[in-house]
């Protein structure tokens, strides 16, 4: 299965008005890193970074004026991110900016049916915890060293090292993760996993002995023991032998 963790830096929040301005992309084949990857940095066409974006991944106007359009390189974006499951933190603003872009050349949009959302993974597998890339990172122990600022391709990387441990670690690519984790990493961990009665029903392991003595030992505890509400009446009390000294 070939999936792509992907990232994406922006002039700003509003997907309307403002433009990506870097796109990063990290392959994974059955969940590990095929060492393929996309990186590009795009003019936005005019749009000024705000100040607040830039403080949060130093990409500044003068550094984009000599980068392609996302026209330019639109066609080389599809060529990678096809035929994939897509992986995002955050996934909402990611692909919204994208499709955003991709509208305005003429292309269609990325479907929801293809993305998987980490930041949801990680408040589902984690509830109440802090879910942030970092913290996420701080979790699993992944080197975040490099890490300076926000950018699209080195949040990818780590981002994919994330994802590997929120659907069971590196045991995932083996076959070890259970089914329940499969389905989560597939974009389907709302639904139920039936599991049918056994063909063969296993053989009891208690003897009967030792069920005897179980029934003795309820027996003792007294009418008001919660056993007998799960275990019914066969025998009364009286007729059950006592229980001898060593239990």
């Amino acid at each position: 299965m070939r999936e792509i963790v992907f990232d994406t830096e922006t002039t700003g929040l509003d997907n309307s008005l403002d433009r990506v301005i870097e796109i990063g992309g990290v392959e994974l084949w059955n969940h590990i890193p095929t060492g393929k990857t996309f990186h590009v940095f795009v003019n936005p066409d005019g749009k000024k970074v705000d100040p607040a974006a830039f403080d949060v991944h130093g990409i500044s106007n003068e550094f984009l004026t000599d980068k392609p359009r996302f026209a330019e390189i639109v066609d080389d974006f599809v060529a990678f991110f096809a035929d994939a499951k897509l992986i995002a933190h955050n996934a909402f603003f990611d692909v919204g900016f994208l499709n955003a872009e991709l509208k305005r050349v003429g292309q269609p949009p990325i479907e929801p049916s293809v993305v998987i959302d980490t930041l949801s993974m990680a408040r589902r597998k984690f509830p109440m915890a802090p879910a942030t890339l970092d913290a996420l990172c701080s979790r699993f122990s992944i080197d975040t060293s490099r890490r300076e600022k926000h950018g699209a391709l080195l949040d990818s990387e780590l981002l994919a090292d994330v994802y590997i441990e929120l659907i069971g670690g590196r045991q995932s690519s083996l076959g070890l993760v259970s089914a329940a984790d499969a389905l989560e990493s597939e974009g389907g961990g709302q639904g139920a996993i039936s599991v049918g009665p056994r063909k063969v029903p296993l053989a009891p392991r208690l003897s009967d002995a030792e069920k005897e003595r179980h029934r003795a030992f309820i027996a003792s505890l007294g009418d008001e023991a919660l056993w007998w509400r799960y275990l019914p009446r066969e025998v009364a009390a009286d007729e059950v032998p006592a229980l001898d000294a060593n239990g």
